[in-house]
């Protein structure tokens, strides 16, 4: 069974840190690159960040650069997303997904992703 979950979202006041998690079973998560997305009530689907199938290439989202960091550890199945430094508009709904097709190299897409997980809420707030 093919399967994304995401975990570690929660309330934290801003200039708190989060780690997300996405944890994959049923395929490889090196066969492709992985994004997160995240969603803001009344806004779009953005791309947050990306790890490409050789985790020494990433990218991330003009406004949380220097403050998230997207990394992945093959043994457990898992990409993770650091996230310091935490604002107000970060707030959001944020989601991992895999390329589908797969893909070796990141989009910042969505329409490009095939397979979500079902997302975790990150609020932050005073």
């Amino acid at each position: 069974q093919l399967q994304l979950v995401e975990s570690g979202g929660g309330l934290v006041q801003p200039g708190g840190s989060l780690r997300l998690s996405c944890a994959a079973s049923g395929f490889t998560l090196d066969y492709s690159a992985i994004g997160w997305f995240r969603q803001a009530p009344g806004k779009e689907r953005e791309g947050v960040s990306c790890i490409s199938r050789t985790n020494g290439t990433t990218y991330y989202l003009d406004s949380v650069k220097g403050r998230f960091t997207i990394s992945k550890d093959n043994a457990k199945n898992t990409v993770y997303l650091q996230m310091n430094s935490l604002k107000p508009e970060d707030t959001a709904v944020y989601y991992c997904a895999r390329r589908l097709p797969v893909r070796s190299y990141c989009s910042g897409y969505a329409n490009e992703y095939g397979f979500w997980g079902q997302g975790t809420q990150v609020t932050v707030s005073s």
